[in-house]
């Protein structure tokens, strides 16, 4: 599918945030798309769903992070961080060219994080975790199960994608922690899931269940 591209240069408290967009004619909605602790928009997990999501209609927002363009090598605490990404998201939904709703935050690890911390705030349709960080490797006493249960809590629909192997955190443990069993799909893979087919086909049904 054809779809216009181009770069919104947004200025956050850390400094210029970027949002990629992809926005075909007539978009099915909007999904806000952004990376892991990496800082980086390279992963091809993050390329494909980005490609497939634009493919089935959807506008695409990929968003390298304030700190990402940066330069620097670990996110910021919760909190700065969060700080920094709201001003993104309601850029992009607001004035001349504002993206449509439905609106989806994604992303991916960390970027997991970001979009279930702030989804009650912008106001979200749902929330798309990509390998969500239950736990760092080997430490499964320190869980994020109260970050990822917050769009549950306000009633926002939630589906994570997680590999069978993740040491973040496998299927199995990240369903334990939600109500609903469905909310997780279970891909093969580990926390970069390189068999990026199943990955894409689980967020497109996700997506398209909020139309």
């Amino acid at each position: 599918m054809t779809a216009r591209s181009g770069l919104v240069e947004v200025e956050t408290p850390l400094g210029p945030a970027h949002a990629h967009v992809s926005r075909p004619a007539r978009a099915r909605g909007t999904v806000v798309l952004t990376h892991g602790a990496s800082g980086r928009l390279t992963g091809a997990d993050l390329l494909a769903v980005r490609d497939g999501l634009v493919e089935a209609g959807w506008a695409v927002a990929f968003v390298q992070q304030a700190w990402g363009v940066a330069g620097r090598r670990m996110p910021p605490r919760p909190v700065p961080q969060d700080e920094a990404w709201l001003p993104v998201v309601r850029a992009l939904r607001s004035g001349r060219g504002s993206l449509p709703g439905p609106l989806v935050l994604s992303g991916k690890s960390n970027g997991a994080r970001v979009a279930c911390r702030t989804a009650a705030v912008l106001e979200a349709d749902g929330v798309l975790c990509l390998s969500f960080p239950l736990h760092p490797p080997g430490k499964p006493a320190v869980s994020r199960a109260d970050e990822l249960r917050l769009p549950v809590a306000s009633a926002i629909p939630l589906h994570v994608v997680q590999g069978e192997r993740d040491p973040f955190g496998t299927p199995g443990e990240v369903r334990a922690e939600l109500d609903d069993p469905a909310y997780v799909t279970a891909v093969k893979g580990e926390h970069t899931i390189r068999v990026t087919g199943p990955l894409v086909d689980a967020a497109r049904a996700f997506v398209e269940s909020l139309r």
